[in-house]
C-alpha cells in the first residue's frame, strides 16, 4: 500500500527509508540560561462533559467529549478550549529546566548542509539541498553530474510563516519540465503546478483536490497522470471522508476542467486508485486498494489507443503486487503472493493467459524495495531491521551485494533500465545522510555528497539487542548511547507497531541532543511492522493488536532488567499509530513509565473511521461496526480506557490544528479524559501546534520548538539533568 494513506509521521525518533532533509532556524542568542521559574500548580481548563452515551452490541459507551471532534477552525467553543489548554501547557513548559539549552543545541546540530537523493531525467539532475538553517529545503538542478547547480524552487518564499512546503516533485522524462506539489499547513491536500526548467518559471497549469496521489509523466512529455477526489463540501475539507478517487490525464497548457478521466470505480467508491506509466510508455498501470493492507488489484490500460478499455491483470485484492518495471511485454512485480517475505515475479502481459514466473524467490530476509536500473534488479532487504542491497540479473541470479558503510538504512536506487547510473542515501543513528553514486556496470560506489558535522559520530555507540515478549516472541531493539554511558540512564523508548511499516536506523539532530546529555535512545522493532514480513505484520493487527502493546511493554521491562534504564527513568514516544501505542500502554502499565509523548495519535478506536482517511485503517484495526472488532477495539482504545484515580505518568500529548490525517479531536478527547481522571496527579498536558498538520512539511522553527519542549519534559520526569 502507498504509505501516504497510512498513519505514518516522522517525529523526533523516526525517518523514512530515504531520510527527509532536516532544517533549522537561526540559533537563539548565546546566553546563560536564566533560572527556570517554579512549576505552577496545575489548574486544567474546565472541559464541558456532555451526556453522550451510545449502546453498541449491548455495551453502553460514554463519549462526553464528542464536541471536541469539531473543527477547531470552525467551532468557537473548540477554539477557546484549545487556547486555554495551550495557555496551561505553555506556563508549565516555561518552568522546565534545560529547555533553552536543548533548543540552542538542537539548532546548532541542525546547522549543517544536507542534500537529498538526486533524480536524473534527460541529462539533468534534480535534488533538494538545505544550507543548514532554512525552514524548507529548496530544489536545485544541474545540467551535468558535477556541473554548477541552479535554484529552481525555494519553498521558503511560499508563505511568511514557513508552513507551506514543497511536497512531491517529478521531472518530465526529457528533464524540460518539473511537476511539483504544494502542501499548505501540513495538510494532505496538494496543489500541483508545472515549472519550465530552462526558465525557472511556472507555465500556468494548476491542479487542485489532489491527495494520496501518484504523479507520473507520459513518455512523450506532453502531460501527466494524477489522482484526485471530488471537491469537498464547504468547510469539510479537513474532516470529511475521502471517497471516489479517480485517475486523470492532464495535457500541458490546458485547464484542469479539460483533463481526461482515465479510470474510475463509481461502483466501489471506497477504492483508492493510483496510476503510473510503464517504462516503455505504452501502458498505464493502475493500482487499486480499499485499505492500508497490501492487497491490490492491478489494471492495465493502453492509454494511447483510441477506445482501449482497462483490463485487469491481477484481480481479487488478495496480495501485494507492486510494479517494478518492464522490458517489452515482460512486467516485473514485487509480491507477497505465496511469499510472506516477498519475492520478484515476471508476467508476460501479452500472453493469452498471463502467468507469474518467479524470478527471485523469497529469501530469509524481508524484501523491502525493488528497482530496475542498468539492466539489473536492485533489491533491498531488511536483515534484522537493517538494509542489505543485492544486485540480480533479469534472469534472477544474484551477482553481488552492494557494500554499505555499516549498520544502517539505505534507500534510493531509482533510475532507468538502460542507464547504469543510480544514487542512494545511507544513514544511521549516529550518521547523517550521505549520498552515494553507484555504477551498476562496474559495481562501484562513490560519495556524491557528504555532510560536514558539528559532532563526532564515533562518540556514540549503536548496538542491537533482542528480548522475549510476553508470549516468548524474540523482538529486536536498537540501543544508542554516548560512549561512556554504561550504567542505567534515563531512556527514551520509541516504536510504531503497525501497517507493515518497518522502522530502521536513521539520524535525528533533535534526538542527538538527548544522547549528548547522557540519555539513552531505544528503537524497538515490535510486531505490526514489516521488519520480518507479512507474518510479523499479521501478528500485530486486528485481533492480534495486543501483541503490539505487549512487545512495547516487554521492551521497557527488558531495558530495566538489562541495566540500561533505571526504574522511574523510562520515557516513551510514538507518533500517529505510535501515538495509539503510547496511549494504550500508558493505560495498561502506568507504573512502568515515567513520562509519555503520544504524538498525533489515534485515540478513539470506535470512531476513527468517520474522518478523512480513517476509513482506510480498518485493515489494521478492524471495523468498529462489527461486533468482534468492536470488542477488541474497546478493550484497548486509549480514550475509553482512562480510569479515574489511576496514577498515570507525566503525559505531554502533541497534535496540530490542521492535521487532516488523524484529526486532532482524537488527542483533544484523550487529554480531556486524562485531566478529568486524576486532576491532582502528574501533569497531563496537550501541546497544540498551528498550521503543522500530521508531520510532513512542518517548518524547522516548529520542529525545534516542539522537540525542545518534549525533550525537556521527558528529561524532567525521567531525572535526566540537562547541562
Amino acid at each position: 500500500m502507498r504509505k501516504s494513506l497510512i498513519l505514518m509521521t516522522l517525529p523526533i525518533a523516526a525517518c523514512s527509508t530515504t531520510p527527509p532533509l532536516e532544517t533549522a532556524v537561526a540559533p537563539p542568542p548565546v546566553t546563560a540560561e536564566a533560572a527556570a521559574p517554579a512549576a505552577p500548580v496545575l489548574a486544567y481548563p474546565q472541559t464541558r462533559r456532555d451526556n453522550v452515551v451510545e449502546t453498541q452490541f449491548g455495551a453502553a459507551v460514554a463519549d462526553p467529549y464528542r464536541w471536541l471532534e469539531n473543527d477547531v477552525r470552525k467551532d468557537p467553543a473548540v477554539a477557546a478550549w484549545v487556547a486555554e489548554q495551550n495557555k496551561v501547557t505553555d506556563a508549565y513548559l516555561d518552568t522546565l529546566p534545560g529547555r533553552e539549552i536543548l533548543k540552542k543545541r538542537m539548532t546548532e546540530l541542525y546547522n549543517y548542509e544536507r542534500v537529498g537523493t538526486p533524480v536524473k531525467k534527460g541529462n539533468r539532475y534534480f535534488y533538494q539541498r538545505n544550507s543548514g538553517l532554512q525552514n524548507q529545503s529548496p530544489l536545485y538542478v544541474r545540467d551535468s553530474l558535477n556541473g554548477p547547480e541552479r535554484l529552481l524552487i525555494d519553498p521558503n518564499t511560499f508563505s511568511a510563516d514557513g508552513a507551506t512546503a514543497l511536497a512531491e516533485w517529478v521531472p518530465s522524462e526529457d528533464g524540460r519540465h518539473l511537476l511539483y506539489a504544494i502542501q499548505d499547513g501540513g495538510s494532505d491536500w496538494r496543489t500541483l503546478k508545472v515549472l519550465d526548467v530552462a526558465t525557472g518559471k511556472t507555465v500556468g497549469d494548476e491542479i487542485k483536490w489532489v491527495k494520496f496521489s501518484g504523479l507520473s509523466w507520459s513518455k512523450d512529455n506532453k502531460g501527466f497522470f494524477y489522482s484526485r477526489f471530488p471537491e469537498s463540501a464547504e468547510g469539510q475539507d479537513f474532516q470529511s471522508l475521502n471517497k471516489n478517487q479517480t485517475v486523470h490525464y492532464h495535457r500541458l497548457g490546458t485547464a484542469q476542467s479539460a483533463d481526461r478521466l482515465m479510470f474510475a470505480r463509481p461502483d466501489k467508491p471506497e477504492l483508492s486508485n493510483v496510476a503510473q506509466v510503464s517504462d516503455d510508455g505504452s501502458t498505464l498501470i493502475i493500482t487499486s486498494s480499499s485499505g492500508t493492507d497490501e492487497r491490490y488489484e492491478v489494471t492495465l490500460l493502453d492509454w494511447q489507443k483510441a477506445g482501449a478499455r482497462p483490463r485487469v491483470l491481477i484481480p481479487g485484492f488478495t496480495h501485494d503486487y507492486s510494479y517494478i518495471g518492464n522490458r517489452g511485454s515482460t512486467y516485473y512485480f514485487q509480491t507477497n503472493d505465496g511469499a510472506p517475505r516477498l519475492k520478484v515475479v515476471a508476467i508476460d502481459v501479452n500472453a493469452a493467459r498471463p502467468n507469474k514466473r518467479t524470478v527471485v524467490a523469497e529469501q530469509a530476509e524481508t524484501l523491502s524495495s525493488s528497482s530496475l536500473v542498468g539492466g539489473k534488479l536492485v533489491l533491498s532487504y531488511l536483515k534484522d531491521a537493517s538494509t542489505e542491497v543485492r544486485v540480480h540479473s533479469l534472469a534472477g541470479a544474484q551477482e553481488r551485494v552492494i557494500e554499505l558503510p555499516g549498520l544502517g538504512t539505505a534507500g534510493g536506487f531509482s533510475g532507468d533500465l538502460d542507464d547504469r547510473e543510480t544514487f542512494f542515501a545511507f544513514t544511521s543513528f549516529n550518521r547523517p545522510t550521505t549520498i552515494y553514486r553507484y555504477d551498476v556496470a562496474t559495481n562501484s560506489s562513490s560519495a556524491w555528497f557528504e555532510p560536514k558535522l558539528l559532532f563526532n559520530p564515533d562518540d556514540f555507540t549503536v548496538e542491537q539487542r533482542f528480548f522475549a515478549s510476553k508470549d516468548g516472541t524474540r523482538v529486536p531493539m536498537f540501543v544508542v548511547r554516548k560512549k561512556g554511558v554504561t550504567g542505567p540512564a534515563p531512556t527514551l523508548l520509541y516504536a510504531y507497531g503497525g501497517f507493515n511499516i518497518s522502522l530502521t536506523p536513521s539520524f535525528s539532530a533533535t534526538r542527538l541532543a538527548w544522547l549528548e546529555q547522557g540519555g539513552a535512545y531505544v528503537l524497538a522493532n515490535i510486531r505490526g511492522g514489516g521488519e520480518y514480513g507479512k507474518a510479523w505484520h499479521d501478528a500485530g493487527r486486528l485481533a492480534n493488536k495486543q501483541n503490539v502493546f505487549d512487545d512495547f511493554i516487554g521492551a521497557g521491562e527488558a531495558l530495566i532488567a538489562q541495566g540500561i534504564t533505571p526504574r522511574g527513568g523510562l520515557a516513551i514516544q510514538g507518533g500517529s499509530n505510535g501515538g495509539l501505542l503510547v496511549g494504550a500502554v500508558v493505560n495498561q502499565r502506568p507504573d512502568l513509565f515515567a513520562a509519555a509523548n503520544p504524538a498525533v495519535g489515534v485515540m478513539d478506536m470506535l470512531r476513527f473511521d468517520r474522518f478523512t482517511a480513517g476509513r482506510y485503517w480498518v485493515d489494521d484495526y478492524g471495523y468498529p461496526n462489527k461486533e468482534a472488532d468492536f470488542r477488541t477495539l474497546l478493550a484497548y482504545s486509549p480514550y475509553h480506557n482512562v480510569k479515574a484515580g489511576v496514577s498515570y505518568p507525566a503525559v505531554l500529548v502533541t497534535t496540530a490544528d490542521t492535521d487532516d490525517r488523524v484529526v486532532p479531536g482524537h488527542s483533544f478527547k484523550y487529554v480531556a479524559a486524562l485531566q478529568n481522571a486524576h486532576p491532582t496527579g502528574n501533569p497531563q498536558l496537550i501541546r497544540i501546534e498551528t498550521r503543522a498538520g500530521h508531520g510532513s512539511g512542518k517548518p524547522t522553527d516548529k520542529i525545534i520548538e516542539e522537540a525542545s519542549d518534549v525533550t525537556a519534559f521527558m528529561a524532567k520526569h525521567t531525572g535526566l539533568e540537562i547541562k
